[in-house]
């Protein structure tokens, strides 16, 4: 079953429209996947850390070159070196080394997590789709203003433009708790951290390349195409002159077998004639 989600509509300016904008159904279906969304989440956070915590064991700490004391005869228990992880100032035991910590995810599910994300935001409401962003030079207070008048001020909003808009970007990026991105760019974590997700209304008519791949028909068995079949000439090709050639070799042993048997016969007739 096919639903219908609407967004709230509003006009370049910030003031609401009387009907609701209906979301592109081949996009946003209403279906959330959780563990997809886990799995973005948790590869992206990993993607941003550096990987260089690192620990120093006991072959790496200088010192302890002998025993502290001899193995018996003292009451006290056998140490080996004062560099040991029981001692203070020894080595650490299974402590962080630098590594490496990213993950990559297949594309489509990639894909798919993005696409659980914005219908996540579309199900509770706070997507809002507005005509455009339309700033001639970069103005802050400009930018202030239209989230008032949407009511959204005051809350984590991410703002998605269709491609680049400089003016947008340098207009909000002063403001705190807003953020401005392409709408190609934000990513699963990016919305689901924003508490209002406000969308160009140009930006979803570019969300085509981004649906589901429809299945693609596969051709019949009956007729090959002809690229294939002179693929299966060229190959049938050597094999009919490589059986020729085995042909002829087989001829050639023959025709040689003849003769000898035919010198060795009338070489034992002169023989037997003497």
């Amino acid at each position: 079953r096919v639903v219908m989600l609407e967004a709230q509509h509003f006009s370049a300016n910030g003031t609401a429209k009387k009907s609701a904008y209906t979301l592109p159904t081949g996009y946003f279906d209403g279906a959330v996947n959780t563990a997809v969304l886990h799995q973005a989440v948790k590869s992206f956070l990993g993607n941003q850390r550096q990987g260089t915590a690192a620990t120093k064991t006991r072959s790496m700490v200088s010192g302890g070159g002998q025993k502290p004391w001899r193995q018996k005869g003292t009451g006290r228990a056998r140490q080996g070196t004062i560099r040991a992880a029981q001692w203070r100032g020894g080595g650490v035991v299974f402590g962080p080394q630098p590594r490496d910590y990213r993950t990559q995810l297949p594309r489509k599910v990639r894909q798919l997590a993005r696409r659980s994300a914005l219908n996540a935001r579309a199900r509770e409401g706070a997507l809002v789709v507005i005509e455009t962003l339309g700033f001639d030079r970069p103005h802050t207070a400009t930018l202030a203003a239209l989230l008032t008048n949407l009511g959204v001020a005051g809350k984590k909003v991410l703002i998605l433009t269709d491609g680049l808009n400089t003016n947008a970007y340098l207009s909000g990026r002063n403001l705190p708790r807003t953020e401005v991105m392409r709408w190609s760019d934000a990513a699963p974590y990016d919305i689901l951290r924003s508490d209002v997700l406000l969308v160009e209304e140009t930006a979803l008519g570019t969300i085509a390349g981004d649906a589901p791949e429809a299945s693609v028909a596969q051709p019949s068995t009956t007729a090959a195409p002809k690229k294939t079949v002179k693929k299966t000439a060229k190959k049938a090709a050597p094999r009919k002159k490589t059986a020729a050639k085995k042909v002829a070799k087989k001829a050639t042993k023959k025709a040689t077998k003849k003769a000898a048997t035919k010198k060795s016969t009338s070489a034992k007739k002169t023989k037997g004639a003497e």
